[in-house]
């Protein structure tokens, strides 16, 4: 897919984005009745990944003005709980670029009244903070650094709950809530200020 760049405020450089589906009553990816976005695009490559073809960034349809629209409009119902973002890899650089002018038009409309939950391959203190990999003594090494851009902790700090680590076949548990595999966690970014596990 050809990519083009535009300036659209607040430092951050819009990208073009596909998406692979949408889902706008969805009980399985989040607390509550949910819209879900499958964003395409993901270079983590899992073995044993529920949704391969989004791993493709040309997969699917393009993310417009008008596809905001229908989701934000989708989220105005009462019983609505909020929104997630999966995919694919939502914090995919180019990923972040394309969906942080649609979060702040969503929390300009519906500031904390919903819920934003994130599913990530990426590990959120190696690859996602600003000191990416020193709390826990990690170099702070360029593959990790790739993931950081200048809207990372923007939408951080829209972000309810983070589900974060990469698929791992091996440690695949049906049992879990809201997550694949043992080494995923489910992080409230909001009620626990990055520090804490979403009750199991």
């Amino acid at each position: 897919m050809h990519r083009t760049a535009s300036r659209l405020g607040r430092g951050a450089t819009k990208r073009e984005m596909n998406y692979a589906s949408l889902r706008t009553c969805d009980i399985a990816n989040g607390e509550g009745v949910r819209v879900s976005l499958f964003v395409s695009g993901c270079t983590h490559k899992c073995k044993g990944c529920f949704n391969q073809d989004a791993q493709s960034f040309a997969y699917g349809e393009p993310f417009t003005r008008e596809v905001e629209d229908r989701i934000l409009d989708a989220l105005a119902p009462d019983y609505i709980a909020g929104l997630t973002l999966l995919g694919g890899e939502p914090m995919e650089p180019d990923n972040q670029r394309a969906l942080a002018p649609f979060l702040r038009r969503f929390r300009e409309r519906f500031g904390a009244t919903k819920t934003l939950w994130i599913y990530t391959g990426c590990v959120y203190e190696l690859d996602l903070l600003p000191s990416s990999g020193e709390a826990i003594g990690i170099e702070y090494s360029t593959p990790h650094r790739r993931w950081r851009t200048e809207v990372t902790d923007e939408i951080l700090s829209m972000t309810d709950v983070l589900v974060d680590g990469p698929f791992v076949e091996a440690l695949k548990d049906i049992s879990l809530r809201f997550r694949g595999s043992s080494n995923q966690r489910i992080i409230a970014l909001k009620k626990c200020d990055g520090a804490g596990e979403y009750p199991a």
